[in-house]
């Protein structure tokens, strides 16, 4: 693959995704060194316009890009880069240096508006009043669920299924936070299990 570097410059702009969510990170830009480097320690090297010189993300602060895969656009003179961020990508200490700090998706949403409603002691809120029953009381309500979803996974009925898989995953938010854990706790289970 033949990237096309300006003319006038030498750079390239890279754009850089988590390579888990696909949230953009941070824009930099590469010249063919910066890119060399990046490939061979699998490490997100750049040319700092600002330094003039190669600058590896994280070399002050440890917030390593881990190289994960690559791509060019169509036009062969834009790379994207999927990484995994080894702490926050900005030099603000944020996620993203574009400041979106919720874009997981509507899991991790409604996770906070569950979390919200039990912290803020909602008291017209049926989440609430499960999670103020007890631990028991929650559990049961999942195991309940569950139960359900495999009834209707014997049926033929997908509207059915899907919203008692719903109703299964609703209660399993209420479960993980009654025990003080979150969707990122399970999903760090998950990542140390896919190696």
């Amino acid at each position: 693959m033949n990237i096309k570097f300006d003319n006038n410059t030498g750079l390239v702009p890279v754009i850089i995704q988590d390579y888990l969510n696909l949230k953009v990170l941070m824009l930099g830009y590469m010249n063919q060194e910066a890119f060399d480097k990046t490939l061979q320690e699998k490490r997100v090297t750049f040319f700092s316009r600002s330094k003039n010189r190669l600058w590896t993300k994280g070399e002050t602060s440890g917030n390593f890009l881990e190289l994960m895969d690559w791509k060019l656009d169509c036009d062969k003179d834009t790379i994207l880069i999927k990484a995994k961020p080894l702490g926050p990508t900005c030099h603000k200490g944020t996620t993203t240096c574009f400041a979106e700090e919720t874009d997981k998706g509507f899991l991790y949403e409604l996770q906070k508006t569950i979390s919200d409603k039990i912290d803020n002691n909602d008291e017209n809120s049926y989440t609430n009043s499960l999670f103020k029953s007890g631990i028991n009381k929650v559990a049961q309500k999942v195991g309940e669920e569950a139960v359900e979803l495999i009834i209707e996974t014997k049926d033929n009925n997908d509207e059915l299924f899907l919203n008692e898989a719903a109703d299964l995953f609703y209660h399993y938010l209420i479960l993980l936070k009654a025990k003080g854990f979150t969707l990122e706790d399970v999903e760090t289970i998950l990542k140390s299990r896919s190696k």
